[in-house]
């Protein structure tokens, strides 16, 4: 994609993470900030594969003039996600949906923060329509340990929802909070959707898609 950016002459966007910070030893994070990543563990394919992504559009930009912006994305939720592609909000809700036992790692103390999908996209908006590159944090920085969230997601679907505990995965990163400073001041760009907001909308996409899966779990098993 670089490549071809530089043959039609087009600005570039890399949609980067914050795993980029890995397990981080600063709090909240600021987008001078270089990281603690462990390169050789169960995560690192997707934080040094991000992390060389982004080495890879500033050496475009340095070597070969290719215009590129950077956005380093945070937890982002919203309706038409993927129902079970394993991210923690899609998890909680599908399984709460389902009346199953909404799984957390470990105690539950580490913690995210997540942004509703709209704000996401006026924030890369903003970024590409910018002089700015980057990179810069886009995220929304109202942090909740995974208790909390699956205690928002118990208020919105079901008071009555379990959650279950099971050993925390290997390099977890024990905080994730953006400092979103920069993005403020340059793109004039700030989240404008609360957890308690979007997660609604959410929920109401699932509920559609969670119960139409049921019903043709249904239909195949009275077919049989």
């Amino acid at each position: 994609m670089l490549g071809l950016a530089k043959r039609v002459g087009a600005r570039f966007l890399l949609s980067s993470t914050s795993e980029i910070y890995g397990d981080p030893l600063e709090h909240p994070q600021k987008e001078s900030y270089w990281g603690n990543v462990n390169p050789i563990g169960v995560r690192s394919c997707y934080d040094e594969g991000k992390r060389t992504a982004e080495t890879l559009t500033m050496d475009y930009h340095r070597g070969a003039g290719v215009e590129v912006r950077i956005a380093r994305i945070f937890n982002t939720y919203g309706p038409r996600m993927c129902i079970d592609d394993g991210r923690v909000v899609s998890n909680f809700v599908a399984q709460a949906l389902r009346k199953e036992p909404m799984t957390v790692y470990g105690d539950g103390k580490q913690t995210r923060s997540f942004q509703y999908v709209s704000d996401l996209v006026e924030g890369m908006m903003c970024l590409m329509e910018s002089d700015y590159i980057g990179p810069f944090n886009l995220g929304n920085p109202g942090e909740f340990t995974m208790l909390e969230l699956a205690k928002v997601v118990k208020e919105v679907i079901d008071h009555n929802a379990r959650i279950e505990f099971r050993k925390n995965t290997e390099d977890d990163p024990h905080k994730r909070k953006p400092d979103i400073s920069m993005a403020k001041s340059l793109l004039g760009w700030e989240p404008k959707v609360s957890l308690r907001e979007g997660l609604p909308m959410m929920v109401e996409d699932f509920r559609q898609r969670v119960s139409f899966g049921i019903r043709e779990v249904v239909k195949r098993e009275d077919s049989t």
